[in-house]
């Protein structure tokens, strides 16, 4: 079963995802065409380490937002697929309501075009703080050197990092799961394990008007959570059962929720990375950062789970 695209798909990664992955977040901004969890409840201040960020794609120049959490003071979490082939830098944003309702207010690149698009995107240094109060940092981005850009499920290291320009103060950072701890989860037990999953993803309700179908709704765009079972456990992956009508979660993710967090514990344990269909009510595949293959890397930049 291929998994089907969730978004617009970004440049190299559009011909190898039809084939082999769906992209879970990645969603132009101008147009604001997605914006909150599948199901689950606003988070408000439930998770302040979790944020918003936006990027310029290289390919076509337009913007497009995923998720991060905040692991030290500098630097955030998320997917290689959002940190991969972009241009300029990345904003941040750690408020949890970032618009209601059009416009949002979002800051752009300081050469955007009419269409949208920028060949620069973000150079400022930051951070900065705009006139609806909210803070937005700006860093710098990487993704894991062996990142298999969709193409090896065994190899798949679908997790990059935001480097910011200055600390954050006021927020604690996620703590990192050990190396190998979702292994402990036993097997017959997985299906009965609730991950929760954040993130500035689309929500998936029924139109005001014209065909009611449950469809990705544009606003408000703020950050949800929501809980999932577990479904497989895999080296790289853990898939999880993100269907809002299954009764022993409360939801799962969808466009926009790319490199969001999934916690275990209080730990840590995944980004949020495909997903299979377009109307987000099925299985989501998450890449698991308690591995040594991403641990290593995230030492690189200072990063360190708990012991």
């Amino acid at each position: 079963m291929l998994r089907r695209p969730r978004a617009r798909l970004r440049g190299s990664v559009r011909t190898l995802l039809l084939a082999a992955a769906a992209v879970a977040g990645l969603v132009t901004v101008p147009a604001m065409s997605a914006t909150a969890i599948t199901g689950g409840t606003p988070d408000g201040e439930g998770h302040p380490n979790v944020a918003v960020i936006l990027f310029y794609d290289k390919a076509d120049h337009l913007r497009y937002r995923c998720t991060a959490t905040l692991v030290t003071p500098t630097v955030l979490v998320t997917a290689a697929h959002c940190t991969a082939d972009t241009v300029g830098k990345t904003i941040v944003s750690f408020s949890s309501t970032i618009a209601e309702a059009p416009p949002n207010g979002i800051p752009v690149a300081p050469d955007v075009a009419a269409d949208g698009s920028s060949q620069t995107g973000y150079t400022q240094t930051g951070p900065i703080t705009d006139d609806r109060g909210r803070t937005w940092y700006f860093g710098t981005q990487d993704a894991h050197p062996e990142y298999s850009d969709f193409t090896d499920l065994k190899n798949w290291n679908d997790v990059g990092v935001v480097v910011l320009s200055a600390p954050v103060t006021g927020i604690t950072p996620a703590t990192i799961a050990p190396a190998g701890y979702l292994d402990t989860i036993k097997r017959s037990q997985l299906a009965h394990t609730l991950f929760t999953i954040v993130g500035y993803g689309t929500e998936v309700r029924k139109p005001l008007s014209g065909p009611q179908k449950p469809q990705p709704m544009s606003y408000p765009l703020i950050r949800r959570v929501a809980d999932a079972p577990g479904q497989k456990l895999t080296p790289q992956i853990l898939q999880v059962n993100g269907n809002y009508n299954d009764t022993r979660g409360t939801g799962g993710s969808c466009f926009g929720d790319s490199g969001g967090p999934t916690f275990k514990d209080g730990y840590q344990v995944t980004v949020t990375s495909y997903g299979y269909t377009s109307n987000c009510r099925f299985l989501d595949g998450m890449q698991r950062i308690d591995i040594p293959v991403v641990q290593d890397w995230l030492a690189t930049y200072g990063v360190t789970p708990a012991a």
